[in-house]
Formats: C-alpha cells, sequence, structure tokens
C-alpha cells in the first residue's frame, strides 16, 4: 500500500516551503535530482553517480519522483528492456535550488558529521541561562 504523501498542506505561512520539500524530502532525492542535471540516465548510471544506495532504495525514490512529476521514465521495448531516467521541466524548474543547494554545501563541507561548537550566539544564551540556575 501506498504511504499518503502531502495530505498536511493547509496553507499556513510554513505551507509553501513544507510542499517543496515534502517533493524532495528522502536521502537520495536531492542527489538524483543533482545527477540528472547533467542529462538523461539509465539506473546503473543513476546508481553509480548516487553511490552507497542500494538497488530498492533507488527504485523506490525514482517511483516517488516520478509520481510527483518531477522526472520522466522513458521505458523502450526491447530486449533487454531499456529505461531511461530524465528531469521534467518540473524537474528542471529546481536546477537554481539545487546549484545553490550544491555552493552552500561545497562552503560548508567542513561542518559536516562534526560536533556544533560552542561558541556561537547559542552558546552564549546557554551559558547565560546556566549562570541563572
Amino acid at each position: 500500500m501506498a504511504k499518503v504523501r502531502h495530505s498536511r498542506f493547509d496553507c499556513n505561512p510554513g505551507c509553501a516551503v513544507e510542499a517543496a520539500i515534502g517533493l524532495i524530502d528522502g536521502k537520495w532525492k536531492s542527489v538524483i535530482l543533482f545527477q540528472l542535471l547533467d542529462g538523461t540516465l539509465r539506473f546503473n548510471q543513476v546508481q553509480r553517480a548516487v553511490g552507497q544506495v542500494t538497488p530498492r532504495m533507488l527504485t523506490n525514490q525514482l517511483r516517488e519522483l516520478e509520481q510527483d512529476g518531477l522526472i520522466i521514465r522513458t521505458v523502450y521495448a526491447q530486449v533487454p528492456p531499456k529505461v531511461e531516467y530524465s528531469l521534467s521541466p518540473l524537474g528542471r524548474s529546481m536546477e537554481p535550488i539545487l546549484l545553490s543547494l550544491k555552493a552552500w554545501g561545497d562552503l560548508n563541507i567542513g561542518l559536516y558529521g562534526k560536533p556544533e561548537k560552542q561558541d556561537g550566539p547559542i552558546a552564549a544564551i546557554d551559558r547565560g541561562l546556566s549562570s541563572r540556575a
């Protein structure tokens, strides 16, 4: 049974952001979309480009991206079967967002997997609260 998706959007102030994130949530969807920016790929090419994704997870993520209209799956009637994935116009419209995420990631990759430093404004607030106790 397919999971119910996008059922909570009630157009509160965060609704548009929630809707956008809901389309690309999942560990691999943004990475898949980013890899498809360069053009059409077959399943094994997507799997190699993405990296440590299992075939089952990749299949599920590709299906959801197709259901949401972000990618186009083209099946060729031949033996062996040939299936290609490409960005739809809606998926292509996410290009500036994906490129911005990559640029931000390039600038902040050093923070990935490291514990948070306690030198910023939040640390000052924490120190202030603990001194009042």
